[in-house]
């Protein structure tokens, strides 16, 4: 009886939430370009009549050819007048989103995808998988981490897991993501299934889908979704997931869905559901909400310090003091800073090695050193 009034309760607040909007009722139109496709413009008309079929909840407007079925067509010559055209009908609130392939984001947004893990069936947002967040890699992946945590939020996870895929950077981004957290940004990181755990993420996570939003740089999230996408065709057709997903910034105002010029029907239905649901919620406003409270967390700060420590100084000439066995290991230095790392415990006058474990890198310390030279790394901020 309680799960009865539960699911009652939830039905009433989403009615008074869309009389509230004006939104009661209302279907939300989502565009889709037809023309650019790998497969033709017949793939993506298919794509439309499959997410009709199965969903029918919100309405799909073809910009394209002219094509035979019940869609209402907005007819363009090109993919080139179809970009346009999308653009015309986001800024003019005809449409309440778009799906397309290629499109050339600002520097500053970047997309979020969304995959499903062959290990599991899981669901996993991938943050980011096209554009470019920011030019400092450490900073765009800081910023995925957000657009994430707004995309998850807007496809119905209340309080959504963050993991790092374990890149060059990733231990930067985890500092900063604590900091973040300490200063009273809300959110939880996810613990890696591998024995030793921990928020930076093994390939392993990546298959089991162990977080909700995986953060990374686009370069890999788009290989990432090339590879879960087809990875049952050859390569030529995607079938599986939804899509390179929205662009989503500090403060974007179009909801674009991206697909690839090599998805399938089946990929680009669930790809116009996916953006659908990012109108429904509204993802934007969302993403906004969610930079404005790390920005009261010391967003902006955080970021500034971590590009003011990366700026070249002149540096005093450090001696490597002299050479002593290194058997006492020091993992979660992130690898850009291994280097510089070593010359803080040097300056110190420990002896340090830097390498390679299974799990990243590592610096190498004498046995008996090892406590203080920890002290040493997590007072110089490489830890």
């Amino acid at each position: 009886m309680d799960a009865t009034k539960k699911i009652v309760a939830e039905v009433f607040n989403e009615i008074a939430e869309g009389i509230k909007s004006g939104s009661f009722g209302k279907k939300v139109r989502i565009g889709l370009t037809t023309f650019g496709s790998e497969h033709g413009v017949e793939e993506m008309v298919k794509a439309a009549e499959m997410a009709k079929g199965k969903y029918g909840d919100f309405d799909i407007v073809l910009i394209g050819p002219k094509v035979e079925g019940d869609f209402e067509v907005v007819e363009v010559k090109d993919a080139e007048e179809g970009h346009k055209k999308m653009v015309e009908l986001l800024e003019k609130k005809e449409l309440d989103g778009c799906v397309t392939q290629h499109f050339d984001f600002p520097i500053g947004v970047s997309t979020v995808g969304r995959i499903v893990t062959p290990g599991k069936g899981k669901e996993l947002i991938i943050a980011t998988t096209t554009g470019t967040t920011s030019t400092n890699r450490v900073e765009g992946m800081i910023k995925n981490a957000i657009s994430g945590i707004s995309v998850a939020k807007a496809v119905g996870i209340k309080n959504p897991t963050v993991g790092i895929l374990n890149l060059d950077g990733a231990r930067g981004v985890e500092r900063a993501l604590k900091d973040l957290q300490a200063n009273g940004y809300d959110f939880r990181f996810a613990d890696s299934l591998r024995a030793d755990g921990g928020a930076v993420m093994r390939g392993n996570d990546i298959l089991a889908g162990t977080p909700d939003v995986m953060v990374c740089d686009s370069l890999t999230g788009n290989l990432l979704i090339k590879i879960f996408a087809s990875f049952t065709t050859g390569g030529d057709y995607e079938t599986v997931g939804y899509g390179y997903g929205p662009g989503v910034g500090e403060d974007y105002d179009k909801l674009v869905n991206i697909v690839s010029r090599a998805s399938g029907a089946p990929l680009i239905c669930e790809a116009l559901r996916y953006c659908s649901l990012c109108a429904k919620n509204d993802v934007l406003s969302k993403a906004k909400i969610e930079f404005g409270k790390a920005r009261e967390a010391g967003l902006n700060d955080i970021i500034g310090k971590l590009l003011a420590k990366e700026k070249p100084v002149v540096e005093e000439e450090v001696k490597m003091p002299p050479k002593k066995v290194v058997t006492f290991s020091i993992p979660g230095v992130d690898i850009l800073e291994l280097e510089n790392a070593c010359r803080a415990l040097w300056k110190e006058g420990i002896y340090s090695e830097s390498g390679m474990g299974c799990t990243g890198p590592i610096i190498l310390v004498p046995d008996d050193e090892g406590e203080k030279s920890i002290e040493v790394l997590v007072k110089a901020g490489y830890k």
